[in-house]
């Protein structure tokens, strides 16, 4: 077996933050919670047990969607396979990754704790290819761009409005991990209503969503973990597919190969590179290098033939159709129909704002949205057979048993 390369922090930081801890004089930029700001600030006010992010983080996990994290893809689709990742563990990893630096760092960890479980509460099924083909069709219809991390915030502000921290809120809709930095320095978020204005821009501006930057250094450490997180699981995850061989066919890395190495020396270089300072960087050896395992990522996992011509060819005439069914449905106020029975029933359950208005009234197209992009990968396809029984649009999964086909 070939030897792993683990790199070690400096002796330098490893010191400081020994001399720091023991003298009771860490440097601390991380996120105040007596400090936070809500949209309705007379309630959800934190005590001596229970801090304003603990708070978010109890509201994020018994949020309404929050179980759906488990059937939803991370990247293989069309797997059978209970050793890849569903979207449910990253979420998992990107928060354990986010604290074990902010930890080091000094951070507010319940805050990195929040961020990240709520990061990818609204995407889509079938991945970040579901998440592009909902998008096409609902600009087509509005005019509109639909991104996971702006829905993470609709599902948790406004289809359920939780009433959760400013803080958490700019985490989760900054937090995209598809878009990597040399440095991440925190924007200040002022108010709600520059916020509301921020997420406003999202849904038009196509670009905008590339600009955004977190308000916090929490928001910036899960941002950058988001990456981390992903990277080595999913070469792990294409060997298990057996799209891979052997991690070998992705070359020999700066940063490591396999995904131990790549968590672990990623971690060490941040916190080496961080410390006591009011920014998150990478020296520009590893930001290269976590740059180049992307870009081979993407060259031979994610954009393999294979695994986006079943995609082009299944999962995006479906979502169009079920799309066009739904807003027809809805429009048509076919009561019967699972957008209703399912979706704005289930929502009008568990929606505790009576003040406002209801459900019901919301803007026909963002309520297909929301349906669609609520939907586990398997309900998905069961509601398109339901809905479209003769069709010929059929998904194949790789089954458990595949491999013992020749021999039985």
């Amino acid at each position: 077996m070939k030897s792993r390369n683990y790199e070690k922090l400096s002796p330098e930081t490893s010191e400081r933050i020994k001399y720091d801890i023991e003298h009771n004089c860490r440097p601390s930029f991380g996120a105040n919670s007596a400090e936070a700001k809500r949209r309705v600030q007379s309630e959800d006010v934190e005590n001596v047990w229970r801090s304003a992010y603990i708070r978010d983080v109890d509201k994020i996990m018994h949020s309404p969607f929050y179980n759906r994290y488990t059937d939803k893809t991370q990247v293989f689709s069309f797997y059978k396979n209970d050793d890849i990742t569903r979207r449910a563990l990253h979420v998992q990893l990107v928060s354990r990754i986010a604290r074990t630096i902010g930890k080091a760092l000094n951070l507010n960890l319940d805050l990195i704790e929040a961020i990240a479980l709520g990061h990818d509460i609204g995407h889509t099924p079938f991945g970040h290819a579901g998440e592009r083909f909902l998008s096409e069709v609902y600009h087509a219809e509005t005019g509109r761009y639909f991104n996971h991390n702006v829905h993470s915030l609709r599902v948790l502000d406004g289809i359920f409005p939780l009433n959760l921290t400013l803080d958490t809120l700019n985490g989760i809709i900054t937090h995209n991990g598809e878009f990597e930095m040399h440095e991440y320095r925190p924007e200040p978020m002022t108010d709600f209503h520059a916020f509301d204005e921020m997420v406003e821009q999202c849904y038009v501006d196509e670009k905008k969503i590339l600009e955004i930057v977190p308000s916090t250094l929490e928001g910036c450490v899960v941002r950058v973990c988001d990456i981390i997180a992903y990277l080595g699981k999913d070469r792990q995850d294409a060997i298990r597919a057996n799209l891979l061989e052997s991690h070998n066919e992705l070359g020999n890395g700066s940063i490591g190969t396999v995904n131990q190495e790549i968590i672990n020396n990623l971690m060490v270089n941040i916190i080496d590179n961080s410390y006591g300072k009011p920014y998150i960087m990478l020296d520009r050896e590893h930001y290269e290098g976590l740059r180049h395992a992307k870009r081979v990522n993407y060259e031979q996992i994610y954009h393999r033939e294979n695994l986006t011509t079943m995609l082009d060819g299944t999962v995006k005439p479906m979502i169009q159709r079920l799309y066009t069914k739904l807003l027809d449905d809805l429009k048509a106020s076919r009561t019967s129909s699972p957008i209703f029975e399912h979706h704005i029933d289930f929502v009008s359950t568990n929606y505790y704002a009576p003040t406002d208005k209801p459900y019901i009234e919301t803007e026909p197209n963002q309520i297909v949205v929301d349906y669609i992009a609520s939907m586990t990968d398997d309900y998905c396809a069961e509601l398109y057979k339901f809905l479209f029984p003769n069709s010929s649009i059929d998904i194949k999964y790789h089954g458990y048993f595949e491999s013992l086909d020749s021999i039985y």
